[in-house]
Protein backbone atom coordinates (compact mmCIF):
# COMPACT_ATOMS: atom_id res chain seq x y z
CA UNK A 1 0.00 0.00 0.00
CA UNK A 2 1.37 3.14 -0.72
CA UNK A 3 1.82 5.77 2.13
CA UNK A 4 0.89 9.93 1.30
CA UNK A 5 4.72 10.19 1.76
CA UNK A 6 5.36 8.20 -1.35
CA UNK A 7 2.82 9.66 -3.66
CA UNK A 8 4.16 12.06 -6.46
CA UNK A 9 4.14 15.75 -5.95
CA UNK A 10 0.72 16.12 -8.38
CA UNK A 11 -0.94 13.57 -6.57
CA UNK A 12 -0.34 14.95 -3.11
CA UNK A 13 -1.46 18.25 -4.65
CA UNK A 14 -4.98 16.61 -5.53
CA UNK A 15 -5.21 14.91 -2.32
CA UNK A 16 -5.14 18.25 -0.88
CA UNK A 17 -7.32 19.74 -3.12
CA UNK A 18 -10.34 17.30 -2.38
CA UNK A 19 -9.32 17.57 1.59
CA UNK A 20 -9.84 21.28 1.61
CA UNK A 21 -13.03 20.50 -1.04
CA UNK A 22 -13.94 18.20 1.72
CA UNK A 23 -13.49 20.10 4.47
CA UNK A 24 -15.32 23.12 3.22
CA UNK A 25 -18.43 21.53 1.65
CA UNK A 26 -19.09 19.61 5.47
CA UNK A 27 -18.75 23.44 6.88
CA UNK A 28 -21.63 24.58 4.51
CA UNK A 29 -23.58 21.76 5.88
CA UNK A 30 -23.63 22.20 8.86
CA UNK A 31 -24.57 25.89 8.52
CA UNK A 32 -27.38 24.78 6.76
CA UNK A 33 -28.01 22.52 9.13
CA UNK A 34 -27.64 25.61 11.87
CA UNK A 35 -30.03 27.60 9.86
CA UNK A 36 -32.99 24.53 9.60
CA UNK A 37 -35.64 26.03 12.05
CA UNK A 38 -38.78 25.21 13.93
CA UNK A 39 -41.60 27.33 14.13
CA UNK A 40 -44.51 26.46 17.15
CA UNK A 41 -47.81 28.26 16.47
CA UNK A 42 -49.93 27.96 19.27
CA UNK A 43 -53.65 29.49 19.98
CA UNK A 44 -53.98 29.83 23.61
CA UNK A 45 -56.08 27.58 25.41
CA UNK A 46 -60.09 27.46 26.63
CA UNK A 47 -60.38 31.51 28.58
CA UNK A 48 -63.70 32.60 30.25
CA UNK A 49 -65.94 34.18 28.24
CA UNK A 50 -66.09 38.10 28.52
CA UNK A 51 -67.33 41.64 27.13
CA UNK A 52 -65.14 43.03 24.52
CA UNK A 53 -63.58 46.30 26.86
CA UNK A 54 -62.18 43.49 29.10
CA UNK A 55 -60.95 41.06 26.46
CA UNK A 56 -57.23 41.40 27.03
CA UNK A 57 -57.86 40.15 30.60
CA UNK A 58 -59.18 37.23 29.83
CA UNK A 59 -58.46 34.24 32.12
CA UNK A 60 -58.22 30.58 31.09
CA UNK A 61 -60.66 28.71 32.31
CA UNK A 62 -60.13 25.22 34.36
CA UNK A 63 -60.52 23.19 31.49
CA UNK A 64 -58.25 25.37 29.03
CA UNK A 65 -55.04 25.54 32.20
CA UNK A 66 -55.50 21.88 31.99
CA UNK A 67 -55.55 21.30 27.99
CA UNK A 68 -52.40 23.64 27.97
CA UNK A 69 -50.48 21.77 29.90
CA UNK A 70 -51.59 18.95 27.78
CA UNK A 71 -50.22 20.95 25.27
CA UNK A 72 -46.61 21.20 27.26
CA UNK A 73 -46.31 17.66 27.57
CA UNK A 74 -46.96 16.68 24.34
CA UNK A 75 -44.07 18.97 23.05
CA UNK A 76 -41.96 17.47 26.01
CA UNK A 77 -42.74 13.30 24.73
CA UNK A 78 -41.83 14.40 21.42
CA UNK A 79 -38.46 16.10 22.30
CA UNK A 80 -39.73 19.67 20.88
CA UNK A 81 -37.12 22.30 23.29
CA UNK A 82 -38.23 25.77 23.10
CA UNK A 83 -35.23 28.02 22.85
CA UNK A 84 -37.91 31.32 22.37
CA UNK A 85 -41.22 32.11 23.08
CA UNK A 86 -42.74 35.43 21.48
CA UNK A 87 -45.89 35.54 23.70
CA UNK A 88 -49.27 38.25 22.95
CA UNK A 89 -49.60 40.51 26.23
CA UNK A 90 -53.35 38.81 26.93
CA UNK A 91 -53.51 37.28 30.09
CA UNK A 92 -54.74 33.49 28.47
CA UNK A 93 -51.71 33.85 26.14
CA UNK A 94 -49.42 34.62 29.07
CA UNK A 95 -51.48 31.86 30.87
CA UNK A 96 -51.72 28.95 28.50
CA UNK A 97 -47.46 29.19 27.93
CA UNK A 98 -47.33 29.16 32.07
CA UNK A 99 -49.43 26.06 31.86
CA UNK A 100 -47.13 24.77 29.33
CA UNK A 101 -43.99 25.15 31.07
CA UNK A 102 -45.29 23.21 33.85
CA UNK A 103 -46.24 20.19 32.07
CA UNK A 104 -42.37 19.31 31.84
CA UNK A 105 -41.79 21.67 28.42
CA UNK A 106 -38.44 23.40 29.28
CA UNK A 107 -38.66 27.21 30.09
CA UNK A 108 -37.62 29.43 27.00
CA UNK A 109 -36.91 33.16 26.83
CA UNK A 110 -40.27 34.61 26.94
CA UNK A 111 -40.98 38.02 24.99
CA UNK A 112 -44.70 39.30 25.68
CA UNK A 113 -45.05 41.62 22.38
CA UNK A 114 -48.57 43.71 22.29
CA UNK A 115 -48.49 43.55 18.37
CA UNK A 116 -49.20 39.78 18.64
CA UNK A 117 -52.66 40.71 20.23
CA UNK A 118 -55.51 39.87 17.39
CA UNK A 119 -52.81 40.25 15.50
CA UNK A 120 -52.88 39.73 11.62
CA UNK A 121 -50.62 37.13 10.25
CA UNK A 122 -49.16 40.30 8.21
CA UNK A 123 -48.01 41.53 11.95
CA UNK A 124 -47.18 37.97 13.63
CA UNK A 125 -45.08 37.42 10.30
CA UNK A 126 -43.35 40.72 10.91
CA UNK A 127 -42.67 39.94 14.75
CA UNK A 128 -41.30 36.07 13.92
CA UNK A 129 -38.97 38.17 11.36
CA UNK A 130 -37.18 39.47 14.47
CA UNK A 131 -37.23 36.69 16.52
CA UNK A 132 -33.38 35.38 18.01
CA UNK A 133 -31.39 35.01 14.86
CA UNK A 134 -29.81 32.56 17.68
CA UNK A 135 -32.89 30.29 18.36
CA UNK A 136 -33.76 27.54 16.29
CA UNK A 137 -36.78 26.46 18.00
CA UNK A 138 -39.38 29.42 18.39
CA UNK A 139 -42.92 29.53 19.27
CA UNK A 140 -45.61 32.28 19.15
CA UNK A 141 -48.65 32.17 21.71
CA UNK A 142 -51.52 34.40 20.00
CA UNK A 143 -55.22 34.32 18.95
CA UNK A 144 -57.71 33.10 16.13
CA UNK A 145 -57.48 34.43 13.33
CA UNK A 146 -54.22 35.50 12.52
CA UNK A 147 -52.33 32.20 14.13
CA UNK A 148 -54.55 30.41 11.75
CA UNK A 149 -54.16 32.27 8.94
CA UNK A 150 -50.15 32.27 9.12
CA UNK A 151 -49.31 28.44 9.60
CA UNK A 152 -52.03 28.39 6.81
CA UNK A 153 -50.07 30.91 4.36
CA UNK A 154 -46.27 29.82 5.66
CA UNK A 155 -47.25 26.16 4.45
CA UNK A 156 -49.41 27.27 1.74
CA UNK A 157 -50.52 23.46 1.32
CA UNK A 158 -46.61 22.15 1.37
CA UNK A 159 -45.75 19.67 4.31
CA UNK A 160 -47.73 16.10 5.72
CA UNK A 161 -51.14 15.30 4.18
CA UNK A 162 -52.12 14.30 7.22
CA UNK A 163 -51.11 17.40 9.27
CA UNK A 164 -53.20 19.84 6.62
CA UNK A 165 -56.40 18.21 6.62
CA UNK A 166 -56.27 18.00 10.19
CA UNK A 167 -55.84 21.88 10.23
CA UNK A 168 -58.02 22.47 7.48
CA UNK A 169 -61.11 21.00 9.65
CA UNK A 170 -60.41 24.00 12.22
CA UNK A 171 -57.87 25.87 14.62
CA UNK A 172 -59.45 25.72 18.02
CA UNK A 173 -58.08 26.71 21.19
CA UNK A 174 -55.20 25.04 22.34
CA UNK A 175 -54.52 23.78 18.57
CA UNK A 176 -50.62 23.64 17.61
CA UNK A 177 -48.97 23.79 14.69
CA UNK A 178 -45.57 22.39 14.04
CA UNK A 179 -43.66 23.74 10.79
CA UNK A 180 -40.19 23.71 9.33
CA UNK A 181 -38.35 26.46 7.94
CA UNK A 182 -34.91 26.34 6.21
CA UNK A 183 -33.44 29.94 6.58
CA UNK A 184 -32.66 32.77 8.84
CA UNK A 185 -35.72 34.28 10.66
CA UNK A 186 -35.40 37.63 8.83
CA UNK A 187 -35.85 35.77 5.80
CA UNK A 188 -38.88 34.16 6.58
CA UNK A 189 -41.75 34.20 4.12
CA UNK A 190 -45.36 33.20 3.32
CA UNK A 191 -44.91 29.98 1.34
CA UNK A 192 -41.42 29.25 2.86
CA UNK A 193 -42.05 27.30 5.62
CA UNK A 194 -43.70 23.45 5.71
CA UNK A 195 -46.19 21.69 7.97
CA UNK A 196 -44.85 18.92 10.43
CA UNK A 197 -47.80 18.46 12.30
CA UNK A 198 -51.03 20.13 13.69
CA UNK A 199 -52.85 18.59 16.71
CA UNK A 200 -55.07 19.82 19.39
CA UNK A 201 -53.80 18.62 23.03
CA UNK A 202 -56.26 18.03 25.17
CA UNK A 203 -56.36 16.79 28.92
Amino acid sequence: MTSPVDLPAHALAAVSRLTTTAVWEHAVAMTRSAEDRTLILLRHAKAEQGGYDRDHDRELTGRGRHDARAAGKWLHENGIGIDEVLCSTSTRTQQTAEEVWSAGCPEADVHHDRRIYNASAGTLLEVVREADADANVVMVVGHAPGIPALASLLADGEGHDEAHERMSEGYPTNGLAVLRYDGHWSDLAFGAAYLQEFVVPRA
